[in-house]
């Protein structure tokens, strides 16, 4: 038998006079909750930061990318006088770096101290992403190939001091190296990479200029969230595909949305996986604009053969 209850005249079931009585539980809860896009302001524009604040038993904690490396879980968190302070894990150096942060409307505004240097910023919450599968049959444009073989024109240099060069078809860094950043910017398409490493060397290949896929030498070893074609410090992938130091590997992906497949070597080590957000030394956080190619050169000695992207042209219009 349905218990009723009588409100100003109204007859209700319980579990709906329960609902009418007022707003829910979630939406008393803490407004900083969540995860946050931080992007510097004025002469910091270019550090961007990642945030994520959680509450377990009323306990606040969460997740911290500071700018490069991977996320790190906070050492503290709590709210003062409506403002929230967190802390970064400790460094070898001292302790991590302090955040304070108010809300103002839907976005923070705050800064983040690290020692002697203090950032200012602005957060906002993540986009909302359209529904995207990357493994449906997509209609392609023309192929951009960035890495030829024959000249670096399509990319700039973090670093112009330390160029790349081309010797035999082969683009290779100049150590101790700089990050190449494609001239031209794409949102949806198919990537195309053939590269090898000197022993022990890293590289990176950015989706966007914001999704970091890591490019390493670890043959044999059991996957985690920085392996070779993972999402650097956050998806492992599926399985171990990678070739010895010195032997040409082979990279095809496609990116639609927040959704990639990829395929290392022949193999799938992304099935559809889902980019749930930036990665460490990302350019920006505008996530639903294009973004450049962004491939690291700044860890060892590396070359490419080919790098090619080809936009497609009806996934998101």
């Amino acid at each position: 038998m349905t218990t009723r209850v009588r409100l100003a005249g109204l007859a209700l079931p319980f579990v709906a006079a329960v609902a009418w009585l007022g707003p829910s539980a979630g939406a008393q809860q803490n407004p900083f909750l969540g995860r946050w896009n931080l992007t510097g302001t004025g002469t910091n524009a270019a550090a961007v930061y990642w945030l994520e604040i959680t509450e377990e038993g009323g306990q606040l904690g969460g997740t911290f990318l500071n700018r490069g490396g991977s996320p790190n879980k906070l050492a503290a968190a709590r709210v003062e006088n409506g403002e929230l302070v967190f802390q970064g894990a400790p460094r070898r150096a001292g302790p991590g770096p302090e955040g304070r942060a108010r809300l103002q409307g839907d976005k923070l505004s705050g800064t983040i101290t690290n020692g002697a240097t203090t950032v200012a910023f602005v957060g906002a919450r993540p986009p909302r992403w359209p529904p995207a599968d990357a493994n449906a049959r997509h209609t392609f444009g023309t192929p951009v190939d960035l890495i030829d073989g024959k000249s670096m024109d399509a990319w700039t240099l973090v670093r112009p001091e330390y160029p790349w060069t081309i010797a035999d078809g082969l683009a290779t860094n100049t150590p101790p190296g700089s990050n190449l950043i494609s001239t031209q910017k794409f949102l949806d398409y198919r990537i195309h990479a053939e590269y090898r490493l000197d022993n022990g060397s890293h590289s990176g290949i950015y989706w966007r200029g914001r999704y970091e896929m890591q490019v390493l030498g670890d043959m044999g070893r059991p996957v985690d969230q920085i392996s070779h074609m993972s999402v650097y410090g956050r998806i492992a992938p599926l399985v171990n595909a990678s070739k010895p130091d010195h032997e040409w590997n082979t990279m095809d992906g496609v990116i639609v949305a927040n959704k990639i497949t990829v395929t290392l070597n022949g193999q799938k080590v992304h099935d559809n996986t889902t980019l749930d957000a930036i990665t460490g030394n990302a350019l920006d956080a505008n996530e639903l604009e294009p973004g450049p190619i962004m491939v690291v050169g700044n860890d060892g000695k590396i070359w490419y053969r080919r790098l090619t992207v080809t936009p497609i042209t009806d996934a998101r219009r």
